[in-house]
């Protein structure tokens, strides 16, 4: 192993205990045995003296001429910074008490989302609900002074019906009795789950009373933002850049959606219908689906489908789970050590009023197999990349740039020829998710608020009100994380267009490389791939701006500031 090498190993291993808990399924990671999130103020002031640790190791390590080395540098910098911009910019753990929901009721949603729920599994889950009370109080001595209104209502709101949310969730868990389980460890269960319930709805009322005297938030700004979107996103474009970019593909795909429905005779704004009468149906059909989507890559000389490759499989919502299932996304994208394992989902009963991407996939299952299902596939693959840092998250524009790509992609190749509904509900994906880059952008720059932000989705993807009013809350919470489909996508376009021209392209060959590196920012897979500098001089002259200096074009960068990283 190289010192790089060393010094990634040993910061994926600490960022396996320090990262917190998210809603999103994509950073999720395996945790060590017994891990319990900790941010009390001795932790977080730790953390912090512990990356510095590491980006001063980094500084120091020059990987010379070695372009695949110095690309894995720039990673390691990259979720060091991310490290940076949780703790100290964002600062959900001070800000936000949802942060502490996520951590507590929101590690056992986590824990629940595997299809086996074994005897070992359920321990962990008593010892999550056990220790949420404790996690609370820690929630509380943090939040003082800085919870912000916006937040703290949404929380509010998220936990309105906590006790009997849980307490269906640990009775329904009662009634599974896995091998090594018995009576006495269904006692214990219940009596951490009726202590966490009660604990959780004491938070809820506490923050509830002391909404009139908390903080309006405040956005992240243009200074941070920048700097988010060059050090960790490694992204070359300035705030502007992206509103542009947004309301640009936002106009191609209304217009996408208008042709499809002139092409099909549907009235506008039209919701897909269900085509399954029983949750079992959609299962079925969705299994076959997958199998035909698989199928459908290899023939059209699309992208490789390896017999070792583990399949996407949908499952109807269990009963355990449906209680909470409002903490995330219901689904399991497996991880490094099971690769052996089907990556799953969950869904509710097919019918008329389900959420914009339930309803979604309840009228074709594909809907969700070319986006979820290439998460599947792409996390999947990356896991057994041979260079070990690149099997990690760092920033979800790659890995939803290539899902959201993947859409358009099956959609022109003819996936859905004998499927005009499907087609329109595709067009409004791309409308959507164009629209939640300005969403996002406009957040972080405070150009608009949440119920604003969720009115906007409501009236022009058009989508439910419940679904616009979580995406916006989400997206507030997370700047950075809405506008990576639509940015992602437009470099994979991009990347695309410029390797097609080079002698003896392969689609197929493209693509299996993008989604086995489908863990690295796009402009150094561009320098990587094609010898190409030029997003990330782009970066280094955004970088110059803000700093109110001149930096030469293709001159080294540094790792957060610190001089002597020449990581690209």
């Amino acid at each position: 192993m190289t010192e790089l090498d060393t010094l990634a190993e040993e910061f994926w291993e600490w960022r396996a205990a320090q990262q917190p808990r998210s809603r999103d399924d994509i950073p999720r990671i395996d945790r060590p045995a017994g891990w319990l999130p900790d941010f009390s103020a001795a932790a977080v002031a730790r953390y912090r003296r512990e990356r510095a640790g590491f980006a001063d190791r980094l500084a120091r390590i020059d990987p010379g001429a070695d372009r695949a080395a110095a690309v894995d540098a720039r990673l390691v910098r990259s979720a060091l910074a991310r490290v940076r911009w949780e703790l100290d910019v964002l600062r959900s753990w001070q800000r936000d008490p949802g942060f502490y929901v996520d951590q507590t009721l929101g590690c056992v949603f986590d824990l629940l989302t595997p299809l086996d729920v074994d005897a070992a599994r359920l321990a962990d889950v008593r010892r999550v609900l056990a220790a949420t009370p404790a996690l609370l109080d820690v929630g509380r001595e943090n939040l003082v002074g800085g919870a912000v209104r916006e937040f703290a209502d949404l929380a509010v709101t998220a936990l309105s019906s906590v006790e009997d949310d849980v307490a269906a969730t640990v009775a329904a868990l009662g009634d599974l009795h896995p091998a090594g389980w018995g009576a006495e460890d269904d006692r214990a269960l219940a009596e951490a789950g009726a202590a966490a319930g009660r604990a959780l709805a004491t938070f809820r009322d506490e923050l509830a009373e002391q909404l009139p005297g908390m903080a309006a938030a405040e956005p992240v700004g243009p200074a941070d933002f920048g700097w988010f979107l060059r050090e960790v996103a490694v992204l070359p474009y300035s705030p502007q850049e992206l509103l542009d970019i947004g309301r640009r593909e936002a106009d191609r795909a209304a217009v996408l959606e208008v042709w499809e429905r002139n092409r099909n005779g549907s009235a506008p704004g039209g919701r897909p219908a269900p085509r399954f009468t029983t949750a079992a149906e959609q299962a079925a059909a969705q299994a076959d689906a997958e199998l035909a989507v698989r199928r459908f890559y290899e023939d059209r000389g699309l992208l490789t489908q390896p017999d070792t490759l583990a399949h996407y499989r949908t499952h109807p919502m269990p009963a355990y789970l449906a209680p909470i299932a409002w903490c995330g996304v219901a689904d399991d994208l497996t991880g490094p050590d099971r690769l052996d394992q089907d990556g799953s989902a969950f869904f509710p009963p097919p019918g008329p009023d389900l959420p914009y991407f339930y309803a979604a996939n309840a009228h074709d299952p594909r809907a969700g197999i070319i986006h979820e299902g290439a998460h599947h596939q792409q996390l999947a693959l990356a896991w057994r990349h041979p260079r070990a840092v690149r099997r990690h998250y760092h920033d979800s524009t790659a890995n939803e740039g290539i899902a959201f790509y993947n859409e358009e992609l099956m959609l022109a190749s003819g996936l859905f020829d004998d499927a005009p509904g499907t087609r329109e509900i595709v067009c409004n994906f791309m409308r959507l998710r164009a629209l939640r880059v300005v969403v996002d952008v406009q957040l972080a720059l405070g150009e608009l608020d949440i119920p604003a932000a969720a009115a906007l989705l409501e009236t022009s993807v058009p989508m439910d009100r419940e679904t616009a009013l979580e995406e916006a809350a989400f997206f507030a919470a997370t700047p950075g994380q809405a506008m990576t489909y639509q940015v992602g996508k437009t470099q994979v376009l991009g990347l695309l267009a410029d390797a097609s021209r080079q002698e003896g392209f392969s689609l197929r060959a493209f693509h299996d490389r993008l989604w086995r590196e489908g863990n690295v920012p796009l402009s150094l897979r561009r320098w990587e791939l094609l010898d190409d500098r030029r997003d990330l001089d782009r970066i280094e002259e955004l970088t110059a701006r803000a700093s109110g200096r001149t930096t030469p074009a293709g001159s080294p960068a540094a790792a957060d500031g610190a001089p002597g990283c020449r990581c690209g």
